[in-house]
């Protein structure tokens, strides 16, 4: 992790031993810190519930519905934001930050939706020439800071990766969760989808 990393989630959830702590630490954290603004309507709180009832609203799994819901964790710790109103200038990688403070807890099919949530963003780009056209203004200028769209090349590497199917599946409910105002259920809801999810040992 680098020095823009609050730690204090990381050293939090090392210092406690069962699923259930694990759960109120990071569900807590995520309440206190979730409200700098994601893009221009909702904040990352709201982003990622709207992510997780939109992958509930689909008859997701657990392990897809966690990874909605926890999908940009990476912002949460980082704040690029700094209560400011646009998309910061400058990529922090957000994704890698979030895959690498939760890998020690969930399975990889959850740590890769996290980490390739941003290229999953550029592969849709390459493939689809439609996608590009839908997202919202803030990802389309993040993207662009992310390297823009995949080349051939890269397409077909991405492509072989064992979980692309929810990885995709969490791009999308991640594109689709930004709308202001939209009322869905609180981070309790999800409790027992994220508990049941943890590794052996911290579950």
């Amino acid at each position: 992790m680098n020095e823009r990393v609050d730690t204090s989630l990381a050293d939090s959830l090392a210092n406690v031993r069962t699923g259930k702590l694990k759960v109120d630490v990071l569900f807590a954290y995520m309440e206190r810190n979730g409200n700098s603004f994601y893009d221009e309507s909702v904040t990352e709180l709201e982003h990622g519930l709207q992510a997780a009832f939109l992958a509930k609203a689909n008859q997701a799994t657990d392990m897809q519905v966690t990874a909605a819901l926890l999908h940009d964790i990476g912002h949460f710790v980082m704040n690029e934001e700094a209560g400011q109103g646009n998309f910061s200038q400058e990529d922090w990688c957000h994704e890698t930050v979030g895959a690498e403070l939760l890998e020690l807890y969930f399975p990889d099919v959850i740590i890769e939706s996290i980490r390739q949530h941003v290229p999953a963003k550029r592969y849709l780009c390459a493939i689809d020439s439609h996608y590009h056209e839908g997202l919202s203004p803030a990802s389309q200028n993040s993207l662009n800071l992310q390297g823009g769209k995949f080349s051939p090349a890269e397409v077909l590497e991405f492509e072989q990766n064992p979980h692309l199917e929810t990885i995709l599946l969490v791009r999308r409910w991640d594109d689709g969760a930004k709308t202001e105002g939209l009322k869905v259920p609180g981070l309790e809801s999800y409790r027992d989808a994220v508990e049941s999810c943890l590794l052996a040992g911290h579950g």
